[in-house]
């Protein structure tokens, strides 16, 4: 009888990277350059990078030790290659490791992947009942269960609205810290099914696909065990301190708070003055330090939609940096 594939190998085996074509295409990197993947993931985008590298290297981190390990398997044998057990925290010891002090191109595929999303004892998807984990790296970091069961209910609706952007935070935290006296939320199963009696089943609009009740919840919860966010705004600084000037940064995003980052920080680090309009002279001081280059974001094609749904939400932003960097360099995030 023939072995049923893990949902871990069904992953990988599945995974499409999103936008692989315009990442390439936006990073274009030198033959003889250096690429830095912040979040290698299951090496999908790092794969066709190296096309463009004949006599280059890559260099991929991820704090996913099982996206890792998937991204071994195509990767690893591969001299140009070095992969990390890392986050963005851990650049410079990992680059500083490596003898390298600037890199060409950097890409930061930001959020969760197929193989978590697919691996129900992950506890990323309210579709596949599992433990409430959400943590990228399994070894470190409270779990949603955590956030669910002690966070006090003002905190837990400030959760949900900020990082869920979802308009009935309150009634959710409310209904979570009721149920949580009865009995502790444990499984992604339970707390499904907990947004669906608050919620209630929603109506999609005409042409958009129907979501479920738990996915701004879900997302919220996600943001908070991984401080997402604030890795991201930390990331974006590293990233830009060790590209090279004329090297390019590429970031993708999946919902609208992360891709507001990545805007902003491009939109920041475009201006030659960041003073308040109302003051005659400049006395910042600050210097454009990147050129942006996609104008509005780079969105999947209905082709790659139908071929890939997950892709719908993919943005993707490119920058050029035009100057050397004079901060000092990240030491953590």
């Amino acid at each position: 009888m023939r072995k049923k594939p893990s949902p871990a190998l069904k992953a990988e085996q599945t995974h499409i990277p999103v936008l692989l074509k315009e990442t390439v295409e936006w990073l274009s990197p030198p033959p003889d350059g250096v690429v830095l993947d912040m979040t290698v993931g299951m090496g999908g985008h790092a794969q066709e990078l190296l096309k463009s590298l004949p006599r280059g290297r890559l260099v991929g981190l991820d704090q996913d030790a099982d996206a890792l390990q998937h991204a071994g398997r195509a990767l690893r044998k591969d001299p140009r290659v070095s992969l990390f057990k890392a986050n963005f925290a851990d650049i410079l010891w990992v680059l500083k490791d490596l003898s390298i002090s600037e890199v060409d191109s950097v890409l930061m595929d930001i959020g969760v992947s197929s193989l978590q999303l697919d691996t129900a004892g992950r506890g990323f998807s309210f579709g596949l009942d599992g433990p409430l984990d959400m943590r990228m790296d399994i070894h470190s970091g409270h779990t949603a269960a955590w956030v669910v069961n002690t966070y006090p209910e003002g905190k837990l609706s400030k959760v949900i609205f900020e990082y869920g952007e979802e308009p009935k935070a309150r009634a959710l935290a409310r209904a979570i810290v009721r149920a949580r006296e009865q009995k502790h939320l444990e499984t992604t199963g339970e707390l499904a099914a907990l947004a669906l009696r608050v919620l209630g089943k929603p109506r999609p609009k005409r042409g958009e696909p129907s979501r479920h009740p738990a996915t701004r919840l879900f997302q919220a919860l996600r943001i908070e065990v991984n401080r997402e966010l604030e890795v991201l705004e930390k990331g974006l600084k590293a990233a830009l301190y060790f590209l090279k000037p004329g090297g390019r940064i590429a970031a993708i995003t999946f919902h609208s708070l992360e891709d507001r980052i990545v805007k902003q920080f491009f939109k920041t680090e475009a201006m030659d003055c960041l003073c308040p309009p109302d003051i005659p002279q400049c006395v910042c001081g600050h210097k454009a330090s990147l050129r942006i280059l996609t104008g509005k974001p780079v969105t999947a094609s209905e082709e790659e939609v139908r071929q890939n749904p997950r892709s719908r939400s993919a943005k993707l932003r490119a920058a050029e940096k035009l100057r050397p960097s004079v901060v000092s360099p990240p030491s953590s995030v």
